[in-house]
């Protein structure tokens, strides 16, 4: 791995360690945010134990799981994709700018917002992040092919012989 990738992604994942484990061990008001949610994936599947608190740390420990992978390089384009898909949902409950009427609080809510989406930028762009012993899933593909392409051209030599 390389230093920046050794640098760069604990860094990237530090929000989503530190704010997971927050979330497991107290879902406090983020449980609140969350039970709008939670009502409508109840609606849906009744028989499911739902709530807000229940979401919340399901998702702190998707966030947890996801960032101690990211930090530690293991899986980190899953684990990168895998933070990303979190955050929408966290970042339309958690800080809708929109609704607050205090000045102070919509520009607080809308930094926090922008934060996610530039974060869910930054995941996103990790998640095309080759590992430095592995060649880019696009260009692995691409030599598939151009071998395979070899390999019936020379078949095809073989055979005119």
């Amino acid at each position: 791995m390389t230093l920046l990738r050794t640098v760069a992604r604990p860094m990237l994942a530090s929000m989503f360690i530190y704010g997971g484990a927050t979330a497991l061990k107290d879902p406090g008001p983020r449980a609140a945010k969350a039970q709008p949610t939670a009502d409508r994936i109840k609606q849906l599947a009744p028989q499911l134990p739902v709530n807000g608190s229940n979401l919340t740390r399901f998702n702190g420990a998707a966030q947890l799981a996801a960032g101690l992978a990211l930090a530690t390089g293991r899986f980190p384009r899953l684990a990168a994709l895998g933070l990303a898909a979190t955050l929408p949902a966290t970042t339309l409950a958690g800080h809708p700018y929109w609704n607050e009427t205090d000045p102070g609080a919509r520009a607080n809510q809308r930094i926090h917002f922008l934060k996610n989406v530039s974060m869910t930028g930054g995941l996103l762009m990790a998640t095309l992040d080759p590992d430095p012993h592995k060649k880019f899933i696009g260009r692995r593909a691409k030599d598939k092919v151009a071998g395979a392409a070899a390999s019936v051209h020379d078949q095809i030599d073989h055979l005119r012989g």
